[in-house]
């Protein structure tokens, strides 16, 4: 089974193939291009060096979000146009489970986090559990001191990924048995997004092409500025 990876939910552009869960390519760019501009260039960079006819995919995965509205737009368009132009399914995969499957098989607690500004992060909680990555709280949109009070409530130490932990550094670093994953683990990775997709797809987790739809959470801050405008004036009439 081979299964072609995009990760676009972040400031990092990544894809990944993988063959019968074998990772057999990766490619990770975080530098100033746009995620339009590198994503395709990437996909060709493993087509070239794996001899690869996009026919012989039989999955698309792609980060499904929470993430940057930008990112998963271009990503999901991404993954529905090679999806739809090879007639293969795209296994739709969460950005934060992702995250935490970073940081594999540990005894800690896992919880991704990433800025959503305004002293937001959007987070899940996580942990291993008998080999499966079990989620202890689904994903969402907290406080950044709301999280850190939950997990602190587990009395273990707690591993932090995404890109929140550049954000809340110091804070994070105050509590005693909170953990920052180092930057081998903390960005999201497409190689990732494939090996969650691969057991997804034992449980036939997956959708047509034209059904895969990212999960933003909250509207883009374009709309809730239009939204508050909108309020304005009629407070005004």
């Amino acid at each position: 089974m081979k299964i072609l990876a995009i990760e676009a939910s972040g400031s990092a552009a990544s894809v990944a193939l993988t063959e019968d869960n074998v990772l057999k390519a990766e490619f990770t760019l975080n530098h100033k291009m746009t995620h339009s501009q590198t994503l395709m260039p990437l996909i060709d960079e493993i087509k070239k060096y794996l001899e690869l006819d996009m026919d012989d995919i039989d999955f698309v995965a792609c980060s499904a979000g929470p993430g940057s509205f930008t990112g998963l737009r271009i990503g999901a368009a991404t993954a529905k146009g090679i999806a739809m132009g090879i007639n293969k399914p795209i296994v739709p995969v969460s950005t934060l489970a992702a995250l935490a499957y970073n940081v594999y098989m540990t005894d800690a607690v896992i919880c991704p986090i990433i800025d959503a500004r305004r002293r937001q992060v959007y987070t899940g909680i996580y942990r291993w559990e008998f080999g499966k990555l079990v989620c202890d709280k689904e994903d969402g949109i907290e406080l950044i001191d709301d999280i850190l009070e939950m997990v602190e409530n587990y009395e273990l130490p707690v591993i932090f990924v995404g890109d929140g932990i550049l954000t809340y550094k110091n804070l994070i670093e105050s509590y005693e048995d909170f953990i920052l994953a180092p930057a081998s683990c903390n960005m999201q990775r497409a190689g990732s997004v494939a090996s969650m997709a691969y057991e997804l797809v034992q449980e036939e987790k997956y959708v047509n092409s034209g059904e895969f739809v990212p999960v933003y959470l909250r509207k883009s801050q374009a709309e809730r500025e239009l939204e508050e405008k909108m309020h304005g004036a009629e407070k005004d009439d």
